[in-house]
């Protein structure tokens, strides 16, 4: 079944671990390089760069910026789908998106506090997505970011959640990737969770697993997780 564009685009952002970043010359030529890509907990797309970098020093004389990101492992990338999303780079403070760009990029600790390193978050103002021949639309930044209004219990408690899941109940968290998205095997483990759903990752393929309900505090993750898990076997025995 076809996803709605926004929840399509959430997908590809928040399954995205590399991107292309167009940025602008001086003189307002445009100039693209491939970037790694991680999200904040709202689903804005992060970026870990260099002040060194050429779209670094672009961007700090003009922060509109595009970032392309694909569908991973497809094997025609043309007739994957995609989208270029447009929108303004600010700075991101390391304390909320740290964690998270690590837990994509493992390599990265080696460079993450480095001086000349920062943190940066786009604010996504449209997305162009294009998922095949006659499949193009525009979709508003508004509708590509996950609220936490109301869920700032989840939010204290998220962290907890991952590590508990990932320690004590790795089976379910295999079962959620390989029967509800149809993942190939491997040793999968949940990346990050919001009130809408949660990441999973298994070495270089990330995949956005949606919840059924909103939940905005731990009972009802809890609750939303146990449903899930609970129609994953259901399907593996079916």
């Amino acid at each position: 079944m076809t996803k709605p564009s926004a929840t399509a685009v959430r997908h590809l952002v928040r399954e995205a671990r590399f991107g292309a970043l167009a940025t602008l010359e001086g003189d307002g030529a445009p100039y693209a390089s491939l970037v790694a890509v991680a999200t904040d907990p709202e689903g804005r797309p992060t970026l870990l760069i260099s002040r060194l970098a050429r779209h670094t020093r672009n961007i700090a004389g003009d922060a509109r910026v595009s970032l392309l990101v694909s569908a991973a492992g497809a094997d025609d990338p043309l007739n994957a789908p995609r989208a270029s999303l447009v929108g303004r780079i600010v700075p991101a403070p390391a304390p909320e998106v740290r964690a998270r760009y690590l837990a994509r990029h493992e390599a990265a600790a080696g460079y993450a506090d480095f001086t000349d390193f920062a943190f940066y978050a786009i604010d996504i103002s449209e997305a162009h997505l294009v998922e095949g021949f006659g499949r193009i639309v525009d979709v508003p930044g508004e509708k590509l970011v996950t609220s936490w209004q109301g869920a700032e219990a989840l939010a204290g408690g998220a962290e907890g959640v991952v590590a508990h899941m990932n320690e004590d109940h790795a089976d379910a968290v295999h079962l959620y990737a390989t029967v509800l998205l149809g993942a190939p095997d491997g040793k999968w483990r949940m990346l990050s969770l919001d009130p809408e759903g949660c990441e999973l990752i298994c070495g270089d393929l990330v995949r956005r697993l949606d919840f059924t309900r909103r939940t905005e505090d731990l009972a009802a993750v809890r609750q939303e997780l146990v449903k899930l898990v609970t129609d994953a076997r259901r399907g593996t025995a079916a």
